[in-house]
């Protein structure tokens, strides 16, 4: 679920439906030279060589993402029987845009879906996602109030995240 704050930023709500996050991802590359109209003398080829090895670390992070899509892609539908079979827990996300910012675990499919509401709507009025999961978030905190800590076990929020 998109969610914008009263501060105009965005976020993003969801269950997480692997039992971890990726980690690698395809960020912003700008602009790769293709390499057209190199011709055959040589300072093209130069070019083209020195073009070439500049592409090869993006072929290689390309090839990684790639190869852990296919790896997510098989363990889904093992992911999915697990929660199914075995009553596991689904964990809800919060983005800032894309960027993990926290998580919590919300129990079963409709708890998680009601968790999701409840922290969307927090987000909403302008809290910080930990204070908008509500009380079993706040209550598991050992931080002060307002002084915009995340629960035990969390990671801090990234950089420019408002704190409560």
């Amino acid at each position: 679920m998109k969610v914008v704050d009263p501060s105009g930023r965005t976020w993003r709500v969801s269950r997480r439906w692997m039992p971890w996050r990726r980690k690698a991802h395809v960020g912003d590359w700008g602009d790769v030279p293709s390499g057209h109209g190199l011709g055959d003398d040589p300072i093209s080829a130069i070019i083209g060589v020195f073009l070439l090895i500049l592409l090869i670390p993006v072929v290689v992070l390309s090839v990684v993402v790639a190869l852990e899509m296919l790896v997510l892609l098989l363990v889904l539908p093992f992911a999915l029987l697990g929660r199914m079979l075995f009553g596991r827990h689904w964990r809800v996300e919060v983005r800032d845009g894309w960027e993990f910012a926290w998580e919590t675990e919300a129990g079963d499919w409709q708890q998680s879906g009601r968790s999701i509401e409840r922290i969307a709507e927090g987000l909403r009025r302008g809290l910080v996602p930990w204070q908008a999961a509500g009380p079993a978030a706040a209550q598991s905190s050992p931080h002060q109030p307002g002084t915009g800590g995340p629960p035990p076990g969390q990671p801090p929020p990234p950089p420019g995240v408002r704190r409560g």
